[in-house]
């Protein structure tokens, strides 16, 4: 099992910037794939960002592209979604998971473990 606690998230005008945080514990973190999500009301879960267990390689949705930057630290077990340029539709749950397969996973399907997710909120 792997355990997934975000935070960070909160009230932020749009053009701000906001870093979410994942912490895991259980299983070692760098045998995972991780990735963001997020749900806004009424629609369903969407592909933010995901990264390579080493860290070297990231993904984007194009929704997101050149606003966000996935990291992630290995000794401190941490992932990370750093966001600036924040807009109206940012606002979200954004959930962090965690995958033990490789390369290109961008559905909810794709992953095995959760968090309980952080709200975003970008007033307009």
């Amino acid at each position: 099992q792997v355990q997934l606690v975000e935070s960070g998230g909160g009230l932020v005008q749009a053009g701000g910037s906001l870093r979410l945080s994942c912490a895991a514990s259980g299983r070692t973190f760098s045998n995972y794939q991780m990735g963001w999500f997020r749900q806004a009301p009424g629609k369903e879960r969407e592909y933010v960002a995901h990264i390579s267990r080493s860290g070297l390689t990231t993904y984007y949705a194009d929704s997101v592209k050149g606003r966000f930057t996935i990291s992630r630290d290995n000794d401190k077990n941490t992932v990370f979604l750093q966001m600036t340029s924040l807009k109206f539709e940012d606002t979200a749950v954004y959930y962090c998971a965690a995958t033990p397969t490789l390369g290109i996973t961008t559905t909810p399907k794709d992953y095995n473990y959760w968090g309980q997710g952080t709200q975003v909120t970008v007033s307009s």
